[in-house]
């Protein structure tokens, strides 16, 4: 794919496209051995691109898949406590991705994973309001069931209203979907403990829009489609 130069060197790490648009207009930026010029554009992935005659090498390719994140794996590249975790699973993608959020380890369902550090800054961070949807399965008293939608404190921050929806109740059971924004650590289990449920099972099913593929297995995965990376970066 053709860039422009000083993006290709900013995203290779050489400089930033400030001080790259210096350094080719300074002559010392060559592409298949021609001096390049200011605006010029190249294939990093064909074209020979040096700086002072020395090769930049080539920005890692960005990768991008979904991951169906079984109970009884940590979401961590490696654990001190010697536990099994999604690095495990994601061994066959072809490049050192790393997990989007968060999903405790007794937690399963939609783990999205990638090398593209801004994208995952995007989707996490609280002020982006990405919304998430849960499958929750709780015990208690179903009469405190409007409280999970109400303005509450966790650990020192004030949460969001979650949307909540009642899916199945019963002899003190019910099934709902807990649509939440912030993503914070343990936050669908705190919020239920603080009003008195018990969780028994917690699957997330969608990031914004994109949800879990019904037909891809727990502890398999598969790389997003252009379409469904673009869509994410839209959020």
């Amino acid at each position: 794919m053709q860039e422009r130069l000083q993006k290709i060197l900013a995203q290779a790490g050489v400089c930033s496209r400030r001080a790259a648009e210096e350094i080719i207009t300074a002559g010392r930026v060559t592409v298949n051995g021609r001096r390049a010029g200011l605006g010029q554009k190249a294939d990093a992935a064909r074209d020979r691109i040096c700086v002072d005659g020395k090769p930049v090498a080539r920005a890692e390719q960005k990768v991008y898949l979904m991951l169906h994140k079984p109970r009884g794996f940590v979401t961590t590249m490696h654990d001190e406590k010697g536990r099994r975790d999604v690095s495990q699973l994601v061994q066959g993608c072809g490049a050192r991705v790393y997990p989007v959020g968060r999903l405790d380890y007794d937690s399963e369902g939609l783990l999205l994973m990638t090398n593209d550090g801004d994208l995952a800054y995007q989707l996490t961070h609280p002020k982006h309001e990405v919304p998430k949807r849960y499958l929750v399965s709780v015990r208690g008293n179903l009469a405190r069931l409007p409280e999970l939608s109400q303005p509450m404190e966790i650990d020192g921050y004030q949460l969001q209203p979650a949307g909540i929806a009642v899916l199945r109740q019963e002899d003190g059971q019910a099934s709902l979907h807990m649509v939440i924004h912030e993503g914070r650590n343990r936050q669908i289990r705190k919020m239920c403990e603080k009003c008195g449920f018990a969780v028994r099972r917690l699957k997330r099913e969608a990031v914004g829009e994109l949800s879990l593929d019904r037909g891809l297995p727990a502890g398999k995965w598969r790389l997003l489609t252009d379409a469904e990376v673009a869509y994410l970066k839209s959020l």
